[in-house]
Parts: structure tokens; sequence; C-alpha cells
């Protein structure tokens, strides 16, 4: 259930675009054309599926306070998380040089109409949000850590197929000359972020709504029972 959950809100709720804005300059240079926007997509879904649980292994192993105590007890005062970041960016620069060399060998289509864009998947600001919000929800197996990974990529990758779908349609629409481009480009995006938080009563509300309400149906049910018991000691 745990997984379930993680998954999902990862997906919709806390999307990586509509929720934290992380990733807007590739979300907005490379959603032109859906066969372009397919291929960043995947690609980032790659990068963070694999670096999330990498550097949640780097995280528990090596950063944290006290990590080091597998290597003997004169290690385990060792703290490290000051190099967080500098870990965190290598895993990923390594990463995302594979993609860059896989992508280029076997999609030189991709790999040109990417252009630049391909090797900045290493300074993306939502790959290295991925590994940070990874540490900050202080997720505990790796299991989760790679649940996390893909699915925050699943979400980047939904969000940048869909508005790159949507920008390819409107060429054909009337826009109001002060909105074509970025105009209506982020006019858009706000209006799918709205769509994708409204998921937030689904994946979360439901549940605590539905248990109070199943509180409040027992007690209302306790006090007729003492109700009606103290109606009958009372005719008695």
């Amino acid at each position: 259930m745990e997984h379930i959950e993680l998954f999902f809100k990862s997906i919709f709720i806390d999307n990586m675009v509509f929720a934290t804005f992380l990733g807007m300059c590739s979300y907005l240079a490379v959603s032109k054309k859906v066969s372009t926007a397919v291929g960043l997509g995947a690609a980032v879904i790659f990068v963070l599926a694999v670096t999330v649980p990498v550097n949640w292994l780097l995280d528990q192993y090596i950063l944290q306070p006290g990590a080091l105590k597998w290597l003997g007890a004169e290690y385990a005062d060792y703290d490290l998380s000051f190099l967080s970041f500098i870990m965190f960016i290598a895993t990923i620069a390594t990463m995302v040089q594979l993609v860059e060399i896989v992508v280029e060998k076997f999609s030189p289509s991709l790999y040109n109409s990417l252009g630049i864009f391909l090797p900045l998947i290493a300074v993306n600001c939502a790959i290295l949000g991925g590994s940070l919000f990874m540490q900050s929800r202080e997720i505990q197996t790796i299991g989760l850590a790679f649940n996390y990974g893909i699915s925050s990529g699943i979400g980047w990758f939904l969000a940048i197929l869909a508005i790159a779908a949507i920008r390819e349609k409107i060429r054909y629409s009337n826009v109001p000359a002060p909105l074509r481009g970025l105009g209506i480009t982020f006019i858009i995006t706000g209006l799918m972020a709205i769509g994708f938080m409204s998921f937030g009563g689904m994946l979360t509300g439901g549940d605590d709504e539905g248990k109070e309400q199943t509180e409040t149906v027992k007690v209302e049910q306790t006090e007729q029972k003492e109700e009606n018991k103290l109606a009958e000691n009372t005719l008695q």
C-alpha cells in the first residue's frame, strides 16, 4: 500500500513540474514537438530511476551522521552530510553521460533534435530535486527510493508530453497576439497544475474523511444505545 500511495502521489500531487516547478527550462524549451518531448521524458525517467536509488545508498551508508559505522566503531562519529550535493551531482552527471552516449549511438536523430538539452539533464533541477526530496522524506528502503525515482520521472514525462501535445495543436488556434509563445504556455501549465493537484483529495483526503465519518457513526450509535438503556431503566 505504501508503494502504491507513493507512486501515485509522486506522479500527480507532488509532480516535479506542477507542484514544485522544477525542470521548467527543459519543460518549456523541448516541448514544441511530441516526439522530442517523449525522448527527453524517457531519458529523465531513466536518470531519476537510477540516480535516486544510488544516491539513497550513498546517503544511507556514507553521508548520514554515523553512516560509516559499518567500517568500524571508530568511524561511527563521522558526519559527511556536507558532501551530499557534490556526491549527488557526481552520480547524476555520470548517468546523464551514459544516457547521452546511448542516445547518440542508437538514435542520432533524437540526439540531434534534443541538442544541448540532453547534456543539460545533468543540471536539470528536477533530477537533483528527486534525490534531495528522497533525502528529506527520509525514505527507509531502496525499493521505495526506486519507486520514488521512477514515479517522479513518470510525472515529469507526463507533464512535458501533455504540454507538447497541446502546443502542437495550439499552433492552429487563434491565440491573441500578446499571449502567443510562452504566455499561453504558462497559462496552460497553470491550468494543468490545478488539474493534477485536484488528485490530492482522492489520494489523501478520502481515507482520513472516511475514518472520521466511521468514528462519528460509531460514537453516535454508542450514544443512542446508552440513551435507549437509560430510557428502559426509567420505565422499569
